[in-house]
């Protein structure tokens, strides 16, 4: 995904960015899917497809621990709760080495 820039030029989004609170994750989740995965992008966010069904936030519980488990790190859900797009914050992961352990 791209955003127009100050200056009228199109810049491109990334997914990932450090905060005071850590380094967010805008990710995309596929529920229900064949199997659980990190998928490249999908409109500015990292897409994650995750085996689980999006009932009682088990796909959000999926997307964390596989987020975790790829970083090293821990994840946490912080934003977009019951949407497809949400923020995931990663502790333990400086955003070098996120981006790295991630491929973006």
């Amino acid at each position: 995904m791209v955003v127009p820039g100050a200056s009228g030029t199109v810049e491109p989004v990334e997914p990932v960015r450090t905060t005071a609170n850590g380094v967010e994750i805008d990710v995309w989740v596929v529920p229900n899917a064949s199997r659980t995965e990190i998928a490249g992008r999908h409109a500015g966010a990292l897409r994650v497809r995750v085996a689980a069904p999006a009932a009682g936030g088990m796909a959000n519980d999926a997307a964390c621990r596989l987020i975790a488990d790829v970083t090293g790190g821990s994840a946490e859900l912080v934003g977009g709760h019951r949407s497809r797009r949400k923020v995931v914050r990663v502790l333990g992961v400086d955003l070098g080495e996120l981006r790295r352990r991630l491929g973006v």
